[in-house]
């Protein structure tokens, strides 16, 4: 890659970044369409968020993704707002201009991967967990007309996330409960997709697994499991070994970067060679 004076930029805002696959991704399907762009990662701490917004506009960067803590905070730091930022309320881009106007890509993402995946025809869907991934995915299987189950190990948050979804979305039932053995063996095997939102059996606690060892796994229910890091975890092997289909989240991922790619730069990205770069960052990292 070569930078010059014509180099348009674009990037990323998190804390930490050293870990992120976004660049790999981003500028492999820069190089692959023969694009002056480039993307890189800064490690931004959550006290000079506005700050550094302020100077990624001086600085005259095309757009930005925001990644864990900035997605939430974001939400009162720009201009506008799209309707999928404002309901889901957590911005993951940055579209950069006269004004700063944030989006949300996550959503969008997870349901070109649910569809990749052969998983998006659920009547009635089981999250696990209820933090900032959760309140994407949830907007999105309700915007398809999904009833939803959210399960959370603090039952207060799994609470405020259907009443905030319900708001968000009326029509589809949302309920919720607190995470425990005798919740999900009664919901489980009721519904027709489950999705790991959370973080548990995440590298480098790939041993643990939010699935408790004394409920069964309900064999015919496919899983969507956010974390693409191991590629298979231990609740998909254990979904997998039910007899039931399981999914990681790097399709998610690839879709998200994707639908930020097409609001950057107003061009259809090229997907397959962003999956292969982000398989290629996981497999050298």
């Amino acid at each position: 890659m070569t930078v010059t004076g014509h180099t348009q930029m674009v990037g990323l805002l998190g804390w930490p970044v050293e870990h992120t696959i976004s660049p790999a991704m981003h500028n492999a399907a820069f190089a692959a369409l023969g694009m002056d762009w480039c993307y890189v990662p800064f490690a931004v701490p959550p006290a000079r968020l506005k700050e550094a917004l302020r100077g990624v506009s001086a600085l005259g960067l095309r757009g930005m993704n925001a990644t864990v803590p900035h997605k939430q905070a974001l939400v009162h730091l720009v201009d506008e707002l799209s309707p999928e930022a404002r309901a889901i309320g957590a911005v993951n881009t940055l579209l950069m201009g006269d004004k700063i106007r944030g989006h949300n890509t996550d959503a969008s993402g997870f349901l070109r991967a649910l569809s990749e995946a052969h998983m998006s025809e659920a009547d009635t869907a089981l999250i696990l967990g209820a933090g900032g991934a959760a309140r994407a995915v949830g907007y999105a299987l309700l915007s398809r007309g999904t009833r939803l189950v959210i399960l959370n190990r603090t039952g207060e948050r799994a609470t405020a996330l259907a009443s905030d979804l319900r708001k968000a979305l009326p029509g589809p039932q949302v309920d919720a409960s607190v995470l425990r053995p005798e919740t999900l063996a009664a919901c489980a095997p009721r519904v027709d997709l489950i999705v790991n939102t959370t973080i548990v059996g995440m590298s480098p606690q790939a041993g643990e697994c939010p699935w408790p060892s004394e409920v069964a796994y309900p064999g015919s229910v496919p899983l969507f499991d956010l974390i693409y890091t191991p590629r298979e975890t231990r609740l998909m092997a254990l979904a997998r070994q039910s007899g039931a289909r399981a999914a990681n989240g790097l399709g998610m991922l690839v879709h998200q970067g994707a639908e930020a790619f097409r609001l950057w730069t107003g061009t259809e990205p090229p997907v397959d060679a962003m999956r292969e770069a982000c398989q290629d960052a996981l497999e050298e990292g």
